[in-house]
């Protein structure tokens, strides 16, 4: 294999066999390195500074990857990584960028010792498929046998290793409450549980635990004057993509008036388009408006005469939501087909209740009971903005594994059980092979071990002891048929044993596993196919003498 740098004729340079390999190894580890202290329920935090000083602290690998400014090519690929498993799961994203690192690191040693990188790609391809197969074969548990508490657990997990791991039971178990006010049936027999529905809204001041579950759909906007309602039951909702000001002529629109009195009537028809526009909406039968602009005092007066509750300058986000939970069309404009305006009552929404309420220090608009589909909101406390953020992101994470679970119906014991688990099962998969795979197989489940040990690592315990014990108990789980249970074991990283994950209620959804080593070992594979590297220079210096204005002046450009 050459390596050299050489100048190409596209003007350029090139870097090519196991120069560029060693590159992409070591760029691709030193992002490993960055996110490898914040793994596992005693990680540490992350403190990011951006150019204008704005400070996020977290602990959360997906969140930490979006905010650096990476430059080298193969280091975005696994920043990319963590993006697609926040999207995909929504938890685990620091293990994948571990995993497909350490990947990587063992591929490269081989690739030193003159073993081709084809035979190592498609020696992971086949441990990966191995190692998806044993986990759905051996080390699931379905969740309708262990019941509520499963989910609960499972929430508890991701968030053991966040802000608010300390009050994890309080947290789950509202978080559970809330994903299941939002289920809906999926027409197949099975339900889906769409998290966009619940809103989370932030108010700093008191305690974490203060947080509190409102069943309904919340909105951080107030009533557009105290003359009206404060509470409306039951609710007929309209929701208008426009405001209701005064009409003003479109730009470049001229009109010639010769007679002053002209004016007047010009300026009364203004008001009265206007004015025309919210009586319609009014006889519909509409007694709540959500707009996402503005209204001008001349026409609130009309919905105050008519008992009428108006909420403006909603988010577009919280009015799409709002029209789905309450069955309502999100109008943007009242222009019919017949040139006319109009307003349908079958463009409302329905709810039992939409009242204002004051929690915390802000007013809320809260759309109780709204008859097309649940929802619910959860209104997070906490002591400054940066708390107020982590805990928002650390819900968001418990909100996805609880979806997952309760979708595909499955959880895998944790604290680096299955790693373990897999790591013995594909060394032993591995002799049995007669072909240079063998040797691509037993890395990929030394690379595994990375997990238990980074975690042992971060609970300031001996690594190599711990997971020597964890392998121990995993080898004689699968070789012993009466120590079967065994597999469940994984590391208790507060006291530095080994326990039973299951008993012990650490659980992890099954898709969050398996998806991590599919998406790993993809990245993995992506990266180390790379053997060339050509890197075009920048284009010579713009003159200003060769602009394109200039050429076009000069008649360069004419034919």
């Amino acid at each position: 294999m050459s390596s050299g740098m050489g100048q190409l004729t596209v003007h350029g340079e090139r870097t090519s066999g196991q120069t560029v390999r060693t590159q992409n190894v070591m760029a691709s580890l030193a992002i490993s390195n960055i996110v490898k202290s914040s793994l596992g329920p005693v990680g540490l935090d992350k403190m990011m500074v951006d150019d204008v000083g704005d400070v996020i602290i977290t602990n959360d690998g997906a969140t930490i990857l979006k905010q650096l400014e990476v430059e080298h090519p193969a280091a975005k690929i696994l920043c990319e990584l963590a993006d697609l498993q926040d999207q995909e799961v929504g938890d685990g994203t620091t293990s994948v960028v571990i995993i497909a690192a350490e990947l990587l690191k063992n591929a490269d040693e081989l690739v030193k010792c003159k073993i081709h990188p084809t035979s190592i790609i498609s020696g992971y391809r086949l441990a990966c498929k191995e190692a998806c197969r044993y986990i759905q074969d051996h080390l699931t548990l379905n969740t309708e046998k262990l019941g509520r508490e499963c989910i609960v657990n499972a929430a508890k997990t991701s968030m053991s290793s966040k802000l608010i791991g300390s009050d994890s039971d309080f947290f789950a178990n509202m978080a559970v409450d809330a994903c299941m006010a939002v289920k809906v049936p999926d027409g197949k027999g099975d339900f889906k549980y769409p998290i966009k529905a619940i809103n989370v809204l932030k108010a700093h001041g008191r305690s974490s635990r203060e947080t509190i579950l409102v069943n309904g759909y919340a909105l951080n906007c107030a009533i557009a004057s105290q003359l009206m309602p404060k509470a409306i039951a039951p609710a007929r909702i309209a929701c208008l993509d426009f405001s209701l000001m005064k009409t003003k002529m479109k730009l470049g629109v001229q009109i010639v008036v010769e007679n002053p009195e002209e004016l007047d009537k010009i300026r009364e028809r203004e008001q009265d388009i206007t004015k025309e526009r919210v009586q319609k909406i009014l006889a519909s039968g509409a007694n709540v408006v959500l707009l996402t602009g503005g209204i001008d005092d001349m026409y609130m007066k009309y919905f105050i005469e008519s008992n009428a509750m108006v909420v403006r300058r909603c988010k577009k986000t919280d009015m799409k939501r709002i029209a789905k939970a309450t069955g309502a069309t999100l109008v943007s404009t009242l222009a019919n087909l017949d040139g006319g305006e109009s307003f349908e009552a079958a463009s409302l929404g329905h709810a039992d209740e939409v009242v204002q309420e004051r929690i915390c220090d802000d007013e809320l608009i809260l759309i109780k009971g709204p008859k097309a589909r649940t929802a619910s909101s959860i209104i997070l406390r906490g002591a400054n903005d940066y708390m107020c953020d982590e805990m928002e992101r650390s819900l968001h994470d418990a909100l996805c594994v609880i979806k997952r679970v309760l979708e595909s119906k499955s959880v895998v014991p944790g604290g680096g059980a299955v790693e373990a688990a897999l790591s013995i099962y594909l060394e032993n998969f591995a002799t049995s092979l007669a072909s240079r795979e063998q040797l691509a197989i037993a890395e990929y489940a030394n690379s595994l071990l990375v997990i238990p040990k980074t975690l042992a690592v971060n609970a300031a315990k001996d690594s190599t002891d711990l997971v020597a014990k964890l392998r121990a108990y995993h080898n004689a789980s699968q070789t012993k048929a009466e120590q079967v249970n065994l597999k469940w074991f994984g590391l208790d990283l507060y006291d530095g044993v080994v326990r039973d994950s299951v008993k012990a209620g650490v659980l992890e959804p099954a898709m969050s596993k398996v998806k991590s080593l599919k998406f790993a070992t993809e990245a993995a594979i992506t990266i180390l196919r790379i053997d060339d590297m050509i890197k075009l220079a920048p284009g010579p210096d713009k003159d200003p003498e060769h602009s394109y204005a200039n050429a076009q002046r000069s008649g360069a450009l004419d034919g």
